[in-house]
C-alpha cells in the first residue's frame, strides 16, 4: 500500500521529501454551524416537497377510491373520463416527484447551492493551513478519503478548525 502511495506520488511529480498531511473534512463540517445550518434547511426542504408528493398521491388515492365506488353507476364516456383523471393526477405527482427527488432535481440544486460556500470555506481553510506549513499534498481521512493511517503530527483537522475559528 505505501509502496502504491510512493509511486503515485512520484507519478503526479512529488518528491518522497515533501510533507503530506491530511484532514478530517467531515468532523470539521460537523463542527461548522453554517453547515448544520444549511443542513437544516435541506432537510427542511425535503420534507416540504416530499409532503407536497405525498398530498398528490393521497389525492389519486381519494379519486381511484370514488371511482371503485362509483364505477357500477357510470357510463361507459364517464368511466374513460374519471380514468384520465387519475391518471392526469398521477402522472402530475410523478412529474413533482422527478423535479424535486430526480437527478438535477430542486434537491440536488439546493443542497448544492446551500453547500458550496461552505465548502469554499473548507476549501480555502486547508490550503492557507497546508501552505503556513509548508504541505506539499492534503488528504482527506473522512468519508473514504483512502488514508488508512496517518501520523497524528500529519494531521492538519484542527489546525484547520482553528483556521475557521472553531472549537
Amino acid at each position: 500500500m505505501m509502496r502504491a502511495l510512493a509511486i503515485a506520488m512520484v507519478a503526479m511529480g512529488v518528491s518522497l521529501a515533501q510533507k503530506v498531511g491530511f484532514v478530517d473534512s467531515q468532523a470539521l463540517l460537523d463542527r461548522m454551524p453554517e453547515y448544520k445550518a444549511a443542513e437544516q434547511e435541506i432537510e427542511r426542504l425535503t420534507q416540504q416537497w416530499q409532503k407536497e408528493i405525498d398530498d398528490l398521491y393521497a389525492r389519486v388515492e381519494q379519486l381511484f377510491q370514488q371511482y371503485r365506488e362509483q364505477e357500477p353507476l357510470m357510463s361507459p364516456e364517464m368511466k374513460r373520463r374519471k380514468q384520465d383523471e387519475i391518471e392526469a393526477e398521477e402522472r402530475k405527482a410523478r412529474e413533482l416527484q422527478r423535479k424535486r427527488f430526480g437527478p438535477n432535481g430542486d434537491l440536488f440544486k439546493q443542497r448544492e447551492e446551500k453547500m458550496k460556500p461552505v465548502l469554499d470555506k473548507l476549501q480555502q481553510a486547508i490550503q492557507a493551513v497546508a501552505q503556513e506549513k509548508k504541505f506539499a499534498i492534503v488528504l482527506d481521512r473522512s468519508a473514504g478519503g483512502g488514508v488508512l493511517y496517518g501520523e497524528p503530527a500529519y494531521d492538519l483537522t484542527e489546525a484547520v478548525a482553528a483556521k475557521l475559528g472553531l472549537r
